[in-house]
């Protein structure tokens, strides 16, 4: 009875809004009616995965369908484009590259918003431009649905297990509807504000992670230079003042940790283009807010030159290896 009064809470919001009452009231009270998912990359693959896995009919697109095999496997159901995911779900998930990416999954000739229904949800989980996030959701508006921004911390490591952090930007009488969804996939889902402010919150987390990662790495490498076991390194760091997720839970160094890109020939993971591309976000917003990020733009530039000595598909804790190399070890 509880969660059919929370229900008609959020109807009579939604109402207020103008959106169609009869396509809220499908989506509100059968929770588990299918789910759209476009893109089945290293983070989108293993969260379709988990609303498969908690109950979730799927259906999902790639731009690579060789992406969608395995999802297809066990039971998604998979169709050639974004305008054939929104014509056959009223609940959208994006997890895509870049702004250019999204735009076009959203307004391209065969996006989402070319068969979209009235009162459908559309969250965007990618990282990209909030000014991108804020023009999907007045395009949106336009058609009679609603877009949030809603952009993941925590890896790989955390899609797969279900513990990713979600940022959440958009209508706040749109959130409790949103959680269902990505409670499913993570273990912390954010309120962030507006629509926008979810890209806002991961953009300034990546760049602090950008610069954490960087910082490790010069710290594990001088070590290791002045005689240092860099697992005894390590293990020293994570029990004093310098201990950071980049150094307890994603260790740079080669042979420190299993589990994570580094012991894996940086293969996996968060690619250092995708780091690079965040990193530009950043200076683009502290440009446009005349903000000072020193070490902010010192990291992009670190990143951007990995990427033209081929490390853009390794992973962004491959930056212990740039620096080893750089020295000619």
């Amino acid at each position: 009875m509880a969660a059919v009064l929370r229900g008609s809470r959020y109807l009579v919001g939604r109402c207020s809004r103008h959106v169609d009452f009869a396509y809220v009231s499908t989506r509100c009270l059968a929770s588990k009616t299918q789910v759209g998912f476009v893109g089945l990359g290293n983070m989108g693959n293993p969260m379709a995965k988990n609303l498969l896995k908690n109950g979730y009919p799927v259906i999902a697109t790639d731009v690579f369908p060789e992406s969608c095999k395995e999802l297809q496997e066990l039971g998604a159901q998979i169709v050639d484009n974004p305008a054939e995911v929104s014509d056959k779900a009223d609940r959208i998930i994006t997890m895509l590259p870049s702004s250019p990416n999204v735009i076009d999954a959203y307004t391209g000739p065969n996006g989402i918003l070319k068969k979209v229904k009235k009162g459908s949800l559309l969250i965007d989980s990618s990282t990209i431009d909030p000014s991108v996030s804020k023009e999907m959701a007045a395009a949106a508006e336009k058609m009679g649905a609603v877009f949030m921004d809603a952009p993941v911390s925590g890896g790989v490591g955390a899609a797969s297990s279900g513990k990713l952090t979600f940022m959440v930007g958009g209508a706040e009488e749109e959130f409790t509807a949103a959680k269902e969804l990505l409670s499913s996939m993570g273990a912390n889902v954010v309120y962030c504000g507006r629509v926008g402010t979810g890209q806002a919150a991961k953009i300034c987390n990546n760049m602090l992670l950008a610069i954490g990662m960087i910082g490790t790495s010069e710290t594990m490498n001088l070590g290791i230079r002045l005689g240092l076991d860099p697992k005894l390194l390590a293990k020293i760091l994570n029990m004093s003042s310098g201990r950071c997720w980049s150094s307890d839970t994603y260790n740079p160094v080669p042979g420190v940790m299993e589990g994570v890109p580094s012991g894996n020939n940086y293969q996996g993971g968060f690619g250092t283009q995708l780091m690079a591309k965040d990193l530009g976000l950043a200076q683009n917003t502290a440009t446009n807010t005349k903000t000072a990020v020193p070490l902010g733009s010192l990291a992009h530039q670190i990143y951007r030159m990995m990427c033209a000595r081929g490390y853009a598909n390794k992973d962004f804790s491959s930056v212990f290896q740039f620096l080893r190399d750089e020295e000619g070890q």
